[in-house]
C-alpha cells in the first residue's frame, strides 16, 4: 500500500494562516500520510497529490486571493480528488465556541471544486504582525493569537481518518 500524498496549500499575508497549514501538515505526517505544505500562489498543478487541504486568511470577510486563485486555477483537478478548505480570521474565541460557516466567497469555491468540508480557525494579529492597520488594531486592544493548536490537530486527524491513514 502506498502512502497517500496530501498537499496543504495556504494563502496568507502575514503568516498566521501558514502556521495553521504547517500544523495540519505536521499532524497528517504524524498520522502516516506524506504531507507537503506550500504557499497557494506557487501551486499550478495538483495532479501529483491524492488529496488537497487549501486554506486562506479572511480579510474583511474576503478569502485570500492567493487561495482563491489556486482553487480556480486547479479546479478541474481538484474536483477529481478529496479536498478540504479552511479559513483563518476571527480575532476572538468565536471559532472555538461554535462552527463558523464559510463566507459566501468560500462557499462558492467549495461548490466550484467539490470540497468535502470547511473549517474556520481563529486568526492572529500580534506586535510582530506588520502594517499600520495592525498597529491601530493593537492600540485599540483588538489583537492576539486565537489559533487553537488542539482544534487544528483534531481537524487534521479527522482528515487522516477520512483518507484511511494509519
Amino acid at each position: 500500500m502506498t502512502t497517500k500524498r496530501v498537499l496543504v496549500a495556504y494563502g496568507t499575508r502575514h503568516g498566521a494562516t501558514a502556521g495553521i497549514a504547517e500544523q495540519i501538515g505536521r499532524t497528517l505526517r504524524e498520522d502516516g500520510l506524506e504531507a507537503v505544505v506550500l504557499p497557494a500562489d506557487g501551486i499550478h498543478d495538483v495532479r501529483d497529490y491524492d488529496a488537497v487541504v487549501l486554506g486562506g486568511a479572511l480579510y474583511a470577510g474576503r478569502w485570500s486571493g492567493k487561495a482563491k486563485r489556486c482553487a480556480e486555477r486547479n479546479a478541474d483537478s481538484l474536483r477529481k480528488r478529496p479536498v478540504w478548505l479552511f479559513s483563518s480570521g476571527p480575532l476572538d474565541r468565536s471559532a472555538e465556541e461554535h462552527d463558523i460557516p464559510p463566507t459566501p466567497a468560500v462557499a462558492r469555491q467549495m461548490q466550484l471544486i467539490g470540497a468535502r468540508e470547511h473549517k474556520t480557525f481563529g486568526g492572529s494579529v500580534t506586535a510582530r504582525t506588520p502594517g499600520l492597520l495592525v498597529r491601530g488594531m493593537l492600540h485599540q486592544g483588538k489583537g492576539g493569537d486565537y489559533r487553537n493548536p488542539e482544534r487544528i490537530q483534531t481537524w487534521a486527524h479527522h482528515i487522516s481518518d477520512e483518507l484511511g491513514a494509519a
